[in-house]
């Protein structure tokens, strides 16, 4: 903790009385743990004493080779190198997605990581499908190691970390910029590229001779070693660059790797360089708890006490072993994939062995996450005393206001302020981050604009100027599919027809009077890539027209990805108008009526044919109006963001041209050279070079369509051969293309091109495109010196480009950039081996005319440091102007006032953002190393999508997936990003080769990327969408993802890798309520004990009453028995029980004296065939039905205990006759007593394949029995006698029999009665099972006790007539009603959408006041609310629906009843709930859940709520068991084995201080109490009992406790398919297992949602899924879930899953 260094006694008073009364508040948990940390550590603070810290000097630190180790100590842990590897995190960019990663170097850096999985095989469950041919694994094969939700008594101690990490000091970088550069040959660049491996894969052996570096520090203690040392990285850091005024959301960017290696616990004060080897006699490292199982696994060449994982430490005269050995043990270092954060390895996807369970050293926790928010309002402008500083407030209104400063409630904004920092874990800044360390970058400037005497005054000129005096000089050359030339536009040609579609467009769209078009309007251009000719006519005929051309993609279908964000484009621009070809129109989707279809989100366009027939020719004196360029628009570029919203980049006509005069004097463009074009068009370079400085230049442009190069991929070299063309516009991916289709075609030249344009040369991966391209035709005369790469940005447009070389000159510099200093946004050398180095080459110089700063990405537009990585801003005329119609955008991007370190602003001109990432190298060269869009920031970290592209790709071999398919987004789960993989399979991919890539491409991106992929998931070919070009239109795919509409075929979860800050497990504080708890009257510690009571349950002596009532009267009969044959004498007619059918109809009634005399058949049939004893159980099966109840007097008339069991289900015996025989033989029943039917059922032969039907005691069935008394009826002794046995199978599967006295029985029924006012006239209808607890209670005891008739509705009735309970209660106007949770649900589900048909067939609910929902669990309110809202149409009070509870040891604790307060509905905090608390919030609070209070506190019911550790009362509104004492709770448990040990702690309970007399029986229920301001009948205030949930069910994962409905609740909400859901653990894992309403499609859709949704909701990481078919979850008649059997069945693979899915 943080007062390790701090002498407690020494502090002043008031500081130690603070620390006091906050250690009360912890003991009371009035305090999370993580507060009390958080203040305590606030208040030590100034009192702690830093130890001392000499920083590493830079000669002295050398990183010891990997050779270094003992030859006989165990490898190197993957966990150190692990981290060594995070810290060396790359920080890649690539340009747009295309299939050009195919780098051999990439690939063999990709095989080098995979080279040190290869040794092993996957131990993880590969996931089961039911239609797959993979044959499952049995269970104990399957199951993972104990992951990271295991509970905080084997966490603390799972974590294989260590606290010293290797890394190298990245010092010697101080040096001039120039050493970053390296100047190498063009030819041998390839080796040092992006990721190149060793040349034989081998680390080379450090020589023996190398000096020893020195120990820098001294230990506190003598280790039991000396260690070899190496350099310290402190795990814990942030970015530097991360600017201050960063909001609140900051800590969730930490990086991805730095918590999963930190301790639990790490005092501030403590020095950086502990080392790790710690002597287990420290007693304060020492973990708390030891996993039993932990031993085992320890290898056996390894000491005990020395973690497995442990980096080596040798003595430092021990000789290096062999290069060899090196290697293998370099190899089996980094053999792992890393332990997730919190706590436990993830499963191993590589080991053959089960993972050893490292010993860890815990030390205290000191963490300082900032103040609290309640602190920081008040305490940051106060003095210690509560005074602000230079206040003028008198000091009695400093009181007040200090009087105020904690209110009651919190204020409404504290409800939904995002308390991320109070759950995150948030790893603290690493001093050992690079840091950026040069001085501020000066702007770059081009080379001065020159200036040309004929240079003309807009384009549109130069076209007339080509047009008039070189009519014949070809401008456009366009090709037909195979790649020949199909036609020739001229200049003259162009012009002519450019000027009649002006003409047409101004003057011959509308009627003669009105004009449609008006210069400035907006013209949306819509022609596909194979028709260029068409789209140059609309382009400079929109121009000569002065209206703006707004090219867009051709939409094919209503469902084209991002077709609607095209509409947004285009209604943003007020386009009205679009512009066609003949061909295309007739391509386009049409309504069946013929017309052009309405595209979503589109606005209504009218369709305009530019074919030249459909253009009327000018007149002669009609010429078009050429104005000199002006800053009026000229034409709008879309641009697709990351988000996946288009908008239109405006260009001014003055910006066009002058962008066109930067480009020729940039790349030296001369008149009448040829130019190839295989790039867009309509956007970006393709229009830039090939539409605009083409037509400037009076250039000769060859465009070669996207379907010719699919189909011929060499075409463009083709043509650049036939042509003789000077210049060529490409991609990477067309190099790549043409590389791989090369034939050693002798007859290819490329020696008439000077400039081969690389359109996104700025992507990092493009250097290998380069090089691999220039290898192979170099000897077709491609001159190194000719590619020239270029960086571009829709709203800079051409930043940089390289200028075509002069032949022999010395070619551009590289840079080898270190990936860990980049992944900080810094620029070092690559001093380590060159896997972990990225080769950047340039993009040229800025272009001619502008001015270029690189400024901090996040934040105010600072400027960088000279070794900062940043955002490129851009000033020129030659730029975009805005985003049209979007001025809030716009301002953020092309308005940009760079500022200094003192965020002055350096200066007034505006810049523009580029989306680039880059920096200046030496000669003001610009280096380009990602773009902002393609960025994942994964815990403060930067990753390019395409680097991860690039990577998986490199997995040979690629049976699996297409190669141009694949997706990679980031998902914001639970305070982070997280990267999405997601690509098509092939159609004849196995199941195990797809899981095969995918482990692989795991192994793959975390040796490389050093980033944990949260989901990698597989879909069919062709159905992830698709941009017009045939391009992944990637966040479509992202929310497909996230919809639940992505349909994968394969997937793998891996959150347990990835997921890094969830928060620490919580360490239970010892309670420290006891009996020096101060205690006065009804106080505990300062806080109303928790309890609350019924009325009183008085007897009636009145004899008048008792007569008016009706009613027996209670002080002469204590027994039921004697009820019924008091009934029997004074009302024999009484109808007390009518049994309805399907139909409604009345199918058997049931009168006092009928019910009296058919029990007396029943006894006298028992003790005659049965020869039953007094006292011996019998066990009663019957349907629901009057049956049961005949039965159940006849057994008290016999003097036998009734044992009340479910029938069996005659279409299920496998399942449910087994129970049936459990309870006969736990309850040792002498007879059973059941129907004719049930009797052959249970001797039948279905039944013998389940139970041994030779062993059944007497069945009697009573169908038909003889008219006989018996010779009196039974009277018991006393009343304490057990009068019935109540048999349930609990929801965690326990059976469980509590044995109910007589005296029991009167009090719960004379509770009921006094509740309800329940009265002889009074009529209740009961629709639920009658086989135990308050269900039994209602159906068969209390009409017999208060004279009331039941009309009986039995449950499965309902199955075929969903209305018949409803009709019921309108037909009788049955004022009160019961029913349990499935029948509610029953009629929501069959009847919401019939309530129409109800009210029309005369159904009414407004006679109904009460209906109580029995159940022995928390209120279901959402059913509730359902169920009320659904059925308020037909006249159901909102007032009327409640809740019952009752529990095993008391069957009726609450029942709502007919008068009091309605039952209140509170929010409590989830956090806190999961700590054992109560915190009550407002409603729509986050993170809040609503409670509905469990009815009304019966009539003679007393409950306390107390701690079940202490068994001390709790205070008001604070959580814990429910303990009752009434006269009617049950006697105790019924068990064969008689364990009186299991009774008394449950039954005859007492407090451990308090009122140490009474008896409590213990429910087994978490719950509060609170006083509402509600008044009860007697005036006092109203005290609601809210019930949590059960003791038994509760999950304990993470050290927190969580009630399985709230996240069953969360999972069920995550998709339209999930019919139910329910959740148990299983070797501390939490399995989610989830009925599929929908398709089996759906299936694996579920699985990303189920985990995100636990995640976000519970911080929680789901360890299994397991996707069902509806009905397979059990659930008891109550409509509780059986999760225990549904986990048993898991585990006896017993489900017939559709998808099981094991997260990593």
């Amino acid at each position: 903790m943080a007062d390790r260094s701090v002498d407690l006694s020494a502090l002043p008073k008031e500081v130690r009385d603070q620390l006091a009364e906050l250690d009360l508040e912890l003991s009371e948990g009035d305090i999370t743990q993580k507060g009390y940390e958080k203040k305590r550590t606030k208040l030590l603070a100034p009192y702690i004493i830093q130890a001392p810290v000499e920083p590493p000097r830079q000669n002295d630190v050398q990183r010891p080779a990997p050779s270094s180790s003992s030859s006989h100590a165990p490898p190197p842990s993957s966990s150190s190198r692990y981290r060594e590897r995070r810290s060396r995190r790359s920080h890649r960019s690539g340009g747009t997605r295309d299939d050009r990663y195919r780098s051999d170097i990439h690939s063999e850096a990709v095989q080098a990581a995979l080279a040190k999985h290869k040794e092993e095989k996957m131990a993880l469950p590969m996931p089961t499908k039911r239609r797959s041919t993979y044959v499952p694994s049995p269970i104990n094969t399957r199951t993972p190691p104990d992951s990271s939700s295991g509970s905080e008594d084997e966490t603390a101690v799972r974590r294989q970390s260590s606290l010293v990490v290797p890394q190298p000091v990245v010092n010697p970088n101080l040096q001039s910029p120039d050493a970053w550069i390296n100047r190498t040959v063009q030819g041998s660049s390839t080796s040092s590229s992006a990721s190149s491996t060793l040349s034989h894969g081998e680390a080379k052996p450090q020589p023996q001779s190398q000096p020893k570096p020195q120990p820098q520090y001294k230990p506190q203690y003598q280790p039991l070693y000396q260690p070899q040392h190496q350099p310290h990285h402190q795990p814990h850091h942030q970015p530097h660059h991360q600017p201050q005024h960063q909001p609140q959301r900051q800590p969730q960017h930490q990086p991805q790797h730095q918590p999963q290696h930190q301790p639990q616990h790490q005092p501030q004060h403590q020095p950086q360089h502990q080392p790790q080897h710690q002597p287990q006699h420290q007693p304060q490292h020492q973990p708390q708890h030891q996993p039993q199982h932990q031993p085992q696994h320890q290898p056996q060449h390894q000491p005990q006490h020395q973690p497995q994982h442990q980096p080596q430490h040798q003595p430092q005269d021990q000789p290096p072993p062999s290069s060899h050995t090196a290697a293998v043990m370099d190899m089996l270092a980094h053999s792992r994939i890393a332990p997730s954060e919190n706590s436990a390895p993830p499963p191993d996807v590589t080991a053959v062995a089960p993972p050893s369970r490292a010993t860890r050293v815990d030390l205290p926790s000191a963490t300082v996450r900032g103040m609290s928010r309640g602190q920081s309002r008040s305490s940051m402008m106060e003095t210690a005393d509560g005074v602000p500083v230079n206040s003028r407030v008198s000091t009695k209104i400093q009181q007040l206001l200090n009087t105020l400063k904690r209110p009651k409630r919190p204020p409404l904004s504290e409800f939904f302020t995002d308390d991320q920092e109070e759950i995150v874990e948030v790893p603290q800044p690493d001093p050992n981050t690079p840091k950026p360390e040069g001085r501020q970058i000066i702007p770059v400037k081009g080379e001065p604009l020159g200036v040309v005497s004929n240079w003309p005054p807009a384009l549109q000129a130069a076209l007339a100027r080509w047009g008039a005096t070189q009519g014949k000089s070809p401008a456009l050359t366009a090709l037909d599919i195979t790649g020949k030339p199909l036609y020739t536009l001229t200049y003259g040609k162009l012009w002519s027809r450019s000027v009649k579609l002006a003409y047409t467009l101004l003057n011959k769209l509308g009627t003669k009077n009105e004009q449609i078009l008006k210069p400035g309007d907006r013209v949306a251009l819509v022609f596909p890539n194979s028709d260029p000719g068409m789209f140059w006519v609309a382009f400079y005929g929109c121009l000569l027209a002065e209206v703006i051309p707004v090219p867009i993609e051709v939409p094919l279908s209503r469902k084209d990805a991002g077709i609607s964000q095209v509409g947004f484009l285009l209604g943003s621009c007020g386009v009205g108008l679009a512009l066609t070809s003949e061909i295309c129109l007739k391509g386009l989707p049409k309504t069946p009526t013929g017309e052009i279809m309405q595209y979503k989100g589109w606005p209504r366009l009218k369709w305009v044919v530019t074919d030249t027939k459909y253009l009327t020719k000018p007149s002669k004196d009609w010429q078009p109006h050429i104005p000199t360029a002006n800053t009026d628009p000229a034409y709008i570029e879309y641009k697709a963001s990351k988000e996946g919203t288009v908008v239109g980049v405006a260009v001014s006509k003055v910006a066009m041209l002058t962008h066109c005069q930067a480009l020729t004097q940039a790349c030296n463009y001369c008149e009448g050279e040829t130019l190839v074009n295989v790039l867009d068009f309509k956007k970006d370079i393709g229009l830039w070079h090939g539409v605009l400085t083409a037509v400037m230049n009076r250039i000769h442009t060859i465009s070669v369509p996207y379907a010719v190069m699919k189909a011929c991929p060499l075409s463009w070299v083709q043509r650049v051969h036939i042509h003789k063309a000077r210049i060529a516009l490409v991609k990477c991916r067309d190099l790549h293309w043409a590389m791989m289709a090369h034939r050693e075609q002798k007859d290819t030249s490329l020696a008439s091109l000077r400039m081969l344009i690389v359109a996104d040369g700025a992507n990092p991966w493009s250097v290998s495109s380069c090089d691999a391209f220039l290898n192979v035709f170099q000897s077709h005369g491609l001159k190194p010196e000719v590619i020239c790469p270029c960086a571009t940005s829709p709203e800079a447009m051409t930043v940089a480009i390289r200028r075509p070389g002069v032949p022999g000159t010395p070619l551009p510099a590289r840079a080898i950039l270190s990936l860990g200093g980049l992944s900080h946004g810094v620029i070092r050398v690559n001093t380590e081996d060159k896997n972990s180095a990225l080769t950047v080459q340039d993009v040229g110089h800025v272009m001619p005319g502008a001015l270029m700063c690189i400024v901090k990405p996040e934040g105010p537009p600072q400027l960088c440091k000279t070794d900062e990585i940043g955002e490129i801003i851009i000033n020129s005329r030659a730029g975009g102007n805005m985003y049209y119609g979007l001025p809030g955008l716009t301002k953020n991007t092309f308005e940009v006032i760079p500022v200094n370190a003192n965020g002055v602003p350096i200066g007034e001109i505006p810049f523009v953002r580029s989306g680039l990432l880059g920096f200046v190298g030496p000669g003001s060269l610009i280096f380009v190393v990602g773009k902002i869009e393609g960025l994942l920031m994964v815990s403060g970290r930067r990753h390019n999508a395409d680097d991860l592209v690039a990577t998986a790709l490199a997995v040979e071999p690629v049976k699996t997936v297409y190669r141009g398919r694949i997706a990679v987004f980031s998902v914001t789960v639970f305070y982070d990003e997280r990267v999405v993989i997601v690509a098509e399979q092939r159609p004849d991919a196995s199941e195990e080769d797809s899981f095969q890539w995918m482990s692989r491409v795991l192994q793959a991106i975390d040796s490389i990327h050093q980033v944990g992929l949260y989901c990698l998931a597989l879909v069919p070919a062709n159905t992830l969408p698709k941009t017009p070009l045939g391009g992944i239109h990637i966040s479509d795919a992202k929310q497909y993802f996230l919809d639940g509409n992505l349909h994968p075929c394969n997937i793998l979860m891996c959150p347990h890798t990835c997921v890094t800050n969830l928060p620490k497990p919580r360490q239970k504080q010892p309670v420290g309520v006891g009996p020096a708890s101060v205690m006065v009257g009804n106080l505990v510690a300062g806080k109303r004990i928790a309890q609350a009571a019924g009325r009183d349950l008085g007897m009636i002596d009145d004899q008048d009453l008792v007569r008016k009532l009706c009613m027996w009267p209670t002080v002469m009969h204590q027994y039921l028995t004697e009820a019924l044959q008091w009934r029997a004498q004074t009302d024999a007619d009484h109808v007390l029980f009518v049994l309805l059918n399907a139909k409604g109809v009345p199918v058997s009634t049931a009168t006092c004296v009928q019910l009296h005399k058919r029990a007396e058949k029943i006894a006298a049939a028992l003790t005659e065939k049965g020869s039953i004893n007094t006292g011996e159980n019998v066990v009663l099966l019957y349907p629901p039905g009057i049956d049961l109840i005949a039965a159940f007097y006849g057994c008290l008339y016999a003097g036998c205990v009734p044992v009340n069991v479910r029938p069996p289900h005659p279409q299920n015996l496998g399942a449910t006759l087994p129970t049936v025989r459990m309870i006969i033989d736990v309850s040792k029943a002498a007879c059973i007593l059941t129907t004719q039917g049930l009797m052959r059922i249970l001797r039948s032969k279905e039944a013998a394949a389940s139970v041994n039907i030779k062993t059944w005691p007497t069945i009697i069935d009573t169908d038909d029995l003889p008219r006989r008394r018996p010779p009196q009826i039974y009277k018991p002794p006393t009343a304490e006698m057990i009068a019935y046995l109540d048999f349930s199978v609990s929801t965690t599967g326990m059976l469980t029999g509590v044995k109910i006295s007589h005296a029991a029985v009167s009090a719960i029924c004379r509770s009921v009665k006094l509740q309800c006012e329940l009265y002889s006239s009074r009529q209740i209808a009961i629709c639920l099972d009658p086989y135990c607890g308050l269900g039994f209670v209602l159906w068969c005891l209390a009409s017999v006790y208060s004279g009331h008739q039941s009309i009986l509705i039995p449950p499965f009735e309902l199955e075929s007539c969903c209305s018949l309970w409803l009709s019921t209660l309108s037909q009788y106007r049955v004022r009160d009603t019961f029913c349990s949770y499935s029948v509610m649900e029953l009629c929501t589900k069959g009847l919401g959408t019939q309530t129409e048909l109800l009210k029309a067939r005369g159904v009414s609910l407004s006679c109904v006041r009460s209906c109580v929902v029995i159940a022995e669990e928390r209120p279901r309110l959402t059913l509730s609310h359902s169920f009320s809202k659904l059925f308020k149409d037909i006249g159901l009070s909102p007032r009327a629906v409640s809740t019952a509870f009752g529990s095993r040891v008391n069957l009726a604790i609450c029942l709502q009843g007919t008068t009091g307060p309605d039952p209140c509905t509170v929010y409590v905090d989830m956090k806190s709930l999961r700590h054992d608390r109560v915190r009550l919030v407002e409603r729509g609070a986050p993170q809040s859940l609503p409670l509905m209070e469990s009815g009304k506190i019966l009539p003679g019911v007393r409950v306390i709520i107390v701690n079940p550790e202490t068994k001390g009362p709790l205070g008001d509104s604070h959580l814990g068991e429910i303990w009752v004492n009434s006269p009617h709770n049950a006697s105790g448990y019924y068990t064969i084995y008689g364990e009186e040990s299991l009774q008394a702690n449950h039954f005859n309970t007492k407090l451990s201080f308090g009122d140490p007399q009474t008896l409590w029986a213990r429910t087994g229920y978490l719950g509060f109490v609170k006083r509402t301001e509600l008044l009860e009948a007697s005036g006092d205030r109203h005290d609601a009992l809210f019930v949590v949930g059960s003791l038994d069910e509760t999950l304990e994962l993470r050290g927190l406790r969580y009630h399985p409905i709230d996240i069953e609740t969360s999972v069920s909400r995550a998709h339209r398919s999930i019919a139910e859901s329910a959740v148990f653990t299983w070797t501390n894992l939490l399995v989610v297992v989830s009925e599929l309403c929908g398709s089996e499609q759906d299936a694996l859709d579920l699985v990303p949602l189920i985990t995100n949704v636990v995640l976000e909701e519970h911080h929680l990481i789901t360890g299994v899924v397991v996707i069902v078919d509806p009905g397979v979850i059990p659930i008891n008649s109550r409509g509780e879930k059986q999760r225990m059997h549904l986990r048993d069945s898991f585990l006896a693979d017993q489900l017939d899953p559709i998808y099981v899915a094991y997260n990593m």
